[in-house]
């Protein structure tokens, strides 16, 4: 499984409201919406989606910062 971390970033002039919005919309009606789990700003996700995860932040790549980490296991701790 593939835990992805991004965050949205605005450059001064943008509204991030507007970015925010975009990005959402567009992860909504990507495959990647069928994810097992997912909050704000953190996805996990098989490894069969990782070509489409990677470009949809590739696409994104100037208005957030990704991080991918490969996993074996993940613990809800509540």
């Amino acid at each position: 499984m593939l835990l992805y971390m991004f965050d949205l970033k605005v450059r001064k002039g943008e509204s991030y409201n507007t970015i925010k919005r975009r990005f959402y919309y567009q992860l909504a009606n990507s495959g990647l919406s069928s994810s097992p789990w997912k909050t704000k700003s953190v996805l996990y996700i098989p490894e069969t989606l990782e070509k489409e995860a990677d470009a949809f932040f590739r696409a994104w790549k100037s208005k957030s910062t990704v991080f991918k980490a490969k996993i074996q296991w993940l613990k809800k701790l509540n």
